[in-house]
């Protein structure tokens, strides 16, 4: 699950990353409202699951309140590379001296954590990745072991790790405590003044994890993660993907299904690129109210 960045923020806030001070808001109105609870000059930032918002104007400063209220007006609505602007937030403005990069992420075919960090924060990191990787410093993390932030930062000034280190130990904090499979800061500043905060944040939660987690259903609907189908299927503790094809599929058990899509996807090549409609498990020993659901959550969607 994708969080929105007033979520990651939020939650980088209750693990204690230094975050700036800021708030989410629907309307024009309320955006005049945070930035006179906020006082000085704040940013408008549209709040999509996309990269690009600066260049899309969808992330302005604002100098008064009434100028949020003009800010978050163009904002909302805002259609950034597919994705509708329908929140913002607003956030205090602050003085820049440097930015960098970070993000710990599940390298699945090393099978451990990787963290990765660079001196060149606020651009593509996928565009520094291809044209220069040596920017990009990248040390793996045990699962049950301590971050090597000393080597993870090497690039930095010795004077500078001092501040920068217990951040990136707080983030990691916030992986492992939150079960993400992504924590990324992009950039991560230090300020004129010293301090060093997250600017901008990116988290995906495992969804395999929020069994044990009492605020993964809120943020499950806050965040748009679930379409309406998905959210019914879930309902009667069903498992529903939904995908582009026209095959409705429902099957006992993720690997016959799996296989049904390959078996399906395969076949479809020859009868006019027919291609499965879902992804549907009902799971073994199923009653004849859970078939009776999956068959109306297929032909729903």
């Amino acid at each position: 699950m994708d969080l929105f960045e007033y979520q990651a923020r939020d939650i980088f806030e209750e693990h204690g990353v230094p975050v700036l001070q800021g708030t989410v808001g629907t309307s024009p109105a309320e955006a005049r409202e945070a930035a006179e609870r906020i006082g000085g000059p704040v940013v408008v930032k549209a709040q999509v699951k996309i990269g690009g918002r600066g260049k899309a104007g969808g992330i302005r400063v604002a100098e008064t309140p009434d100028a949020a209220h003009a800010d978050a007006d163009a904002i909302l609505g805002l259609d950034i590379r597919g994705h509708r602007a329908e929140k913002v937030m607003v956030v205090e403005c602050v003085d820049i001296e440097e930015e960098f990069y970070f993000s710990i992420l599940l390298d699945r075919a090393a099978r451990t954590f990787l963290a990765m960090f660079s001196v060149e924060g606020g651009v593509d990191i996928e565009k520094l990745a291809e044209e220069r990787p040596d920017a990009i410093t990248r040390v793996e993390v045990d699962p049950l072991g301590e971050l090597d932030a000393e080597a993870l930062v090497a690039a930095l000034p010795e004077d500078v790790r001092p501040a920068v280190i217990p951040v990136l130990q707080q983030l990691l904090d916030v992986y492992r405590a939150e079960d993400a499979t992504l924590v990324e800061v992009n950039p991560l500043v230090l300020t004129v003044d010293g301090r060093v905060i997250a600017l901008d944040g990116k988290i995906t939660l495992d969804d395999n994890a929020a069994f044990r987690h009492d605020n993964r259903a809120e943020l499950a609907d806050t965040a748009g993660h679930l379409d309406p189908v998905e959210k019914r299927a879930r309902e009667h503790g069903l498992k529903y993907v939904t995908l582009a094809g026209s095959v409705g599929i429902i099957g006992n058990g993720a690997g016959l299904v799996m296989s049904t899509l390959d078996v399906v996807s395969g076949a479809g090549e020859k009868h006019g690129g027919q291609k499965p409609a879902n992804f549907l498990d009902i799971g073994g020993g199923a009653s004849p109210e859970t078939m009776t659901a999956a068959l109306e959550i297929v032909l729903s969607d």
